[in-house]
């Protein structure tokens, strides 16, 4: 009935979540529980695999689920909602659906009421296509079509990209995309290679191993002469496989040195694949650190609760001159040394902190400010939200986003 279906729980009840978990998952969905809307709302803005609904209790621990909606709308577009109320919430359920969060159902209610519900959600909300390999962004999804056109065509391709910009994983995609998937990938990365023409031309060298496969020659400016010549001469005896290059932005001054390079960059006629670095497709940068996280995570002794949202936040700001291998390795060591229960900005960039490197900006000196504002009255209220609210002289709502903002628990000191 929910075959393939991924559906998002949150409910903190261990008796009415376990049940629904239980019949959700016999009926064949894959099913995401959490229990506080802390917890929900960054795995929500930013999933790891599409969300195609939401199941959520309007009452929750650390606040309601129309807060967690509201916020949600106001950075994206939410997956639907289906709400569990209790016979007093109909106001507010209906108000929700008003607002486009879909259906509502009100306890005590059937199982079979349930499910058809959800069903009938589920059946006027299309499915979400999976993220993509190279990331969510508009720019991204180019790029994976750009790979797909290139696997459909045999000609040569060139990768064109900054350091870290995946070009590596474009050139293979295009491989296993490719009629030419069964035949050897074989990559040469010059920038590794003492002797590159070794490597292509001694016996069993990269020449005679690709056969009819892909042969990646990774950064192409560092091609000796005398192997561009030597390229050249195979493909005019008719070389059987394919060539996929990568580079930097350095190709206009390949083509105009003249010379071998140039001439060899011409007769293979190449299929330009631009790869936008990731200070120009933001989303990919967060998209990435929620992918990697996971992986990172599971090696702590006690595993860290998530990511904050000012984490989120300084991933996007951030240049990333040296692309998704800098995240990566920023992402492990932030993991590594992050004292928790979030993973915060400062474990990210520690060069940012006071008095060690780079100190704070004005923004993050204020925004760390107001965070410690904001425990030491919650602090004084033992957790309640709505009395800190008061004493804050700000909204409940307004207090609650900037929770989630900051990474501050319900009661967290």
């Amino acid at each position: 009935m929910l075959n393939g279906f991924r559906i998002a729980l949150v409910e903190d009840d261990d008796f009415m979540g376990g049940s629904l978990v239980q019949r959700l998952e016999l009926e064949g969905a894959e099913v995401l529980w959490m229990k506080q809307a802390t917890r929900a709302l960054g795995a929500l803005r930013t999933p790891r695999a599409p969300i195609d609904a939401v199941v959520c209790d309007i009452r929750l621990p650390d606040g309601n689920g129309e807060e967690l909606f509201s916020t949600l709308c106001a950075t994206t577009t939410p997956p639907p909602f289906l709400f569990i109320t209790g016979h007093g919430g109909v106001e507010q359920a209906v108000r929700l659906m008003h607002a486009g969060a879909v259906d509502y159902i009100t306890k005590p209610f059937e199982m079979a009421m349930f499910l058809d519900r959800l069903s009938g959600l589920l059946s006027k909300a299309p499915k979400e296509e999976s993220p993509g390999y190279m990331g969510v962004s508009e720019a991204a999804r180019r790029v994976e079509a750009l790979v797909l056109d290139a696997a459909r065509n045999d000609r040569s391709a060139l990768i064109i990209g900054g350091p870290g910009t995946g070009k590596g994983l474009v050139a293979r995609r295009i491989h296993e995309q490719s009629d030419r998937r069964a035949a050897p990938f074989v990559m040469v990365n010059l920038a590794r290679e003492a002797d590159p023409a070794a490597v292509f031309l001694s016996p069993g060298g990269a020449l005679d191993r690709v056969g009819e496969g892909v042969l990646h020659i990774h950064a192409l400016s560092l091609l000796p002469e005398s192997v561009c010549g030597v390229i050249l001469e195979a493909l005019e005896r008719g070389f059987a496989g394919r060539i996929v290059a990568s580079c930097g932005q350095e190709i206009d001054a390949l083509r105009a040195g003249g010379g071998l390079q140039a001439e060899l960059i011409y007769r293979l006629d190449m299929l330009a694949i631009p790869v936008p670095p990731l200070s120009e497709r933001p989303e990919d940068a967060v998209w990435l650190m929620f992918r990697l996280f996971g992986q990172f995570n599971a090696r702590r002794h006690e595993p860290l609760e998530g990511i904050s949202r000012l984490s989120e936040e300084a991933v996007r700001a951030h240049d990333w001159p040296g692309g998704g291998r800098e995240l990566r390795a920023r992402l492990a060591q932030g993991v590594s040394i992050a004292p928790g229960p979030l993973l915060q900005p400062a474990d990210l960039f520690p060069e940012r902190l006071a008095g060690k490197g780079m100190p704070l900006t004005l923004t993050e000196a204020r925004e760390a400010a107001e965070r410690r504002h904001i425990i030491e009255v919650l602090d004084q209220c033992d957790g309640q939200v709505g009395k800190a609210a008061r004493i804050l002289k700000v909204s409940r709502t307004t207090l609650w986003g900037k929770m989630q903002k900051y990474g501050i628990g319900k009661g967290q000191g």
